[in-house]
């Protein structure tokens, strides 16, 4: 079984900038991809991004590229995502997600084996 928990979330004003940190537990952190996603109170979850088991290929979702990157660290067992210029719409609870199949599936969360308890951004105006 493989626990995720984030950190690194708070509160930040428009224009400004976070890092989540995903750490997960267990000895094959490096053999599945890993993704973040995220929900907005009253809002359906979404996609954010997903890297692959090696961190070699990554890709986001269309409203967050080149202001989110994902990352990570297999020495650390850790997954990153660094946010900038963040808007008030991206105001949501952040979770990351283990792919322990490694199926680099992305947006189908249906897919993802574990999850964390999630870390609140707010974003002011």
């Amino acid at each position: 079984q493989v626990q995720l928990v984030e950190s690194g979330g708070g509160l930040v004003q428009a224009g400004g900038s976070l890092r989540l940190s995903c750490a997960a537990s267990g000895r094959t952190f490096s053999s599945y991809a890993l993704g973040w996603f995220r929900q907005a109170p009253g809002k359906e979850r979404e996609f954010v991004a997903v890297i692959s088991s090696s961190g070699g290929s990554t890709y986001s979702a269309d409203t967050m590229k080149g202001r989110f990157t994902i990352s990570r660290d297999n020495a650390k067992n850790t997954v990153y995502l660094q946010m900038n210029s963040l808007k008030p719409e991206d105001t949501a609870v952040y979770c990351c997600a283990a792919d322990r199949r490694n199926t680099y599936s992305g947006s189908h969360y249906w897919l993802y084996d574990n999850w964390g308890q999630g870390t609140q951004v707010t974003v002011s105006t």
